[in-house]
């Protein structure tokens, strides 16, 4: 994929705050002048996800949304009526997962932990 294309992808959704489903990142480029098609942002977006630049998570309605995040490996809190989204470090999940992996002979292993609830700000706190 051309470096070109990625780097549009990219600027585009670090211009959006938060997790952005591909069809808003296209909106997104399309707005900005690039002519980009839906198939390319969705090509580019699961190559950055991939090698971990991009996150992923499941909205409550089954949509996949992404956000550019930085390179640290941390998990997510997602707001299931606004999409708020906080990031957290879990020691005990990486532990968790060390642990299961051994005990079943596996190595390289990679998790993605993704905890849905309402924030504060929904339920009135």
């Amino acid at each position: 994929m051309a470096r070109k294309t990625l780097d549009a992808v990219q600027l585009a959704l670090a211009s959006i705050d938060g997790f952005a489903s591909a069809q808003e990142i296209h909106a997104r480029l399309r707005e900005t002048g690039h002519s980009l098609g839906l198939t390319t942002v969705y090509r580019c977006l699961r190559s950055m996800t991939g090698d971990h630049r991009v996150d992923f998570v499941r909205r409550d309605d089954g949509e996949g949304a992404y956000r550019f995040c930085g390179t640290s490996h941390h998990h997510h809190l997602v707001c299931r009526s606004c999409g708020d989204t906080v990031e957290v470090q879990a020691e005990a999940v990486e532990s968790w997962a060390q642990t299961v992996g051994e005990a079943s002979n596996f190595r390289d292993l990679h998790h993605t932990v993704e905890l849905t609830g309402i924030c504060a700000s929904c339920s009135g706190r």
